[in-house]
């Protein structure tokens, strides 16, 4: 938010703004929050899908056995389980994926890929990574995608800082 300043108002708390440096930080992040997910979903939609149903199987296709419990896939989405639930219903109804309680614990329910949705995820993923390396990649520099890498560890939301 730019600072507006009356002439014969008193001075504003600087604390109050942020200065030049850190709110062209903060609107570069947040153009990038804005208008990335759209550039990526783009090329998804060749397939018929979303960028979130893509992360969701392509999470799901990189665990073991194909399978995570719902709660890790959610986190690993940053996606609530009640959007979570509802995406992984509609992959049910296209026997892209199954879901069972855990046989370790069955508080929790297992999401795990059918051969016809992990055939979805190899057919989706070269126009993932494509857009990935166009919109993100391929205009950094190896220097500029580690710090990129290192900040976006910095900013992730972890499990722990939810509770």
């Amino acid at each position: 938010m730019a600072r507006a300043k009356k002439q014969d108002a008193a001075p504003a708390d600087d604390s109050l703004w942020l200065s030049a440096t850190e709110k062209e930080a903060w609107t570069g992040l947040v153009s990038l929050i804005l208008l990335m997910p759209g550039r990526l979903e783009a090329p998804l939609r060749k397939v018929d899908l979303t960028l979130f149903e893509y992360l969701t199987l392509s999470h799901i296709s990189e665990a073991e056995g194909r399978q995570l419990r719902m709660s890790e896939l959610a986190y690993l989405t940053n996606g609530s389980l009640s959007r979570l639930s509802n995406v992984v219903k509609r992959f049910e109804q296209r026997d892209w994926v199954v879901r069972f309680p855990d046989p370790t614990d069955g508080r929790y329910t297992i999401a795990a890929l059918t051969d016809v949705g992990y055939r979805l995820v190899v057919d989706a993923a070269p126009i993932h990574v494509q857009a990935v390396r166009d919109f993100v990649l391929d205009p950094l520099s190896a220097t500029d995608q580690q710090a990129l890498a290192r900040i976006a560890a910095k900013l992730k939301i972890r499990p722990s800082d939810l509770t």
